[in-house]
């Protein structure tokens, strides 16, 4: 059976070939613990420690500054948790904007049964947060604000300098997730300007269930976990050391490799955006224009449904929907909605996202795929 074009990237990466081989010896025969202090665990506590300072090579920190965790939505659960309570004394108020994934503003409900109250910051057209909504916000007990750097959706970026300026500037914590950015566009976390930044493993072609937590120095949130005091004390747990070292080598890859890749994934996202725009109308784009990830292309074709779409080019191609759809009702996603797309446009909003491993070949043949599709349910 031929498998589908992969145009999900922004929904898992797969394993690359560099990320497996740098693992490989962690899963066959350096099992140690690397807490051990004899032989069988020396290498594995090397290997995890070299990891960390390939995390903190490609996001521009000290590798002290850099925590493991399970995943993206871990280390946004502990930045936002850990610095909420270890601030609490200062204020209770946190500001975040209505596009953020689950995993922040999950959180942030969370926080309420704590007593802390959130500000969510709207967004324009395009997905982007205005700087003048996110001043207006601020209040005297604002303590922190978490604004993602670009969108998982609609891959729309955020001026996350210029808010990490004037959080600097009022005394605020500034937190980033950087799940979706990270390997496609640079987060040097000196240039942003931030104090604390997500990773997760799986968006830059590591294993799931591993990621990372940028906490800069000086910083004292809540303590993660405890237990054993793994990870210089702050999140206890024996560490999942092949998963570690197949983020660092993904890290280590990411940086050395990052404009060839922001090219090249432009080049494939135009291409297919390109090819549908000459051989369809009614077609609408989603996110910013110019200031969106390289890979990302949410289109919206109106009058539609995107669960009908996707089950028509399910078996040639793999994308996402930006709602969703059961028999006679429609769910549109809350990142649509706070666009105020209207809704016979964000009912038929489909997610394609390229990645390294997507060729020329696959984009022509998805645009043809897509686009008989798409012929078909209109007719």
């Amino acid at each position: 059976m031929v498998q589908p074009i992969y145009l999900d990237y922004n929904g898992t990466t797969p394993h690359d070939p560099e990320v497996i081989a740098a693992m490989r010896p962690f899963l066959e025969t350096e099992f140690g613990n690397p807490s051990s202090s004899h032989w069988y665990g020396v290498r594995p506590k090397k290997a995890v420690e070299k990891a960390r300072h390939q995390v903190a090579g490609m996001l521009n920190c000290q590798a002290e500054e850099v925590f493991f965790t399970s995943g993206g939505t871990e280390s946004n659960n502990h930045a936002l948790k850990g610095m909420a309570r270890g601030l609490k004394k200062k204020g209770r108020h946190i500001i975040t904007s209505t596009v953020e994934h689950p995993a922040i503003l999950e959180v942030c409900d969370y926080l309420k049964t704590e007593g802390f109250e959130t500000t969510r910051v709207d967004v324009d057209g395009s997905g982007r947060v205005n700087m003048e909504n996110v001043a207006a916000a601020i209040r005297p007990d604002t303590i922190l604000i978490s604004i993602m750097h670009a969108n998982n959706e609609v891959g729309t970026l955020q001026p996350i300098r210029e808010i990490a300026l004037l959080a600097r500037q009022k005394g605020i914590c500034i937190h980033t997730d950087a799940a979706q950015s990270t390997g496609k566009i640079a987060t040097d976390v000196q240039e942003m300007n931030v104090d604390m930044l997500s990773i997760a493993g799986h968006k830059i072609y590591a294993p799931k269930g591993i990621g990372a937590l940028y906490v800069k120095k000086g910083l004292l949130p809540e303590k993660f976990c405890h237990g054993a005091g793994q990870e210089m004390g702050w999140r206890a747990g024996t560490e999942n050391v092949p998963a570690i070292v197949g983020l660092g080598k993904a890290c280590e890859m990411a940086d050395r490799s990052l404009d060839y890749a922001r090219k090249q994934l432009t080049a494939m996202r135009d291409r297919l955006h390109n090819g549908l725009t000459e051989q369809l109308n009614s077609l609408r784009l989603n996110g910013h224009p110019d200031e969106r990830l390289p890979n990302t292309l949410s289109l919206s074709f109106k009058d539609l449904e995107a669960n009908r779409i996707l089950e028509e080019i399910g078996l040639a191609v793999a994308a996402s929907a930006g709602a969703a759809c059961h028999s006679d009702t429609v769910t549109l996603s809350h990142v649509l909605k706070a666009m105020q797309v209207p809704v016979e446009w964000a009912k038929g909003t489909v997610r394609f996202s390229t990645g390294r491993m997507t060729t020329p070949e696959e984009i022509d043949t998805a645009i043809h795929v897509v686009a008989d599709a798409i012929k078909r349910l209109r007719a």
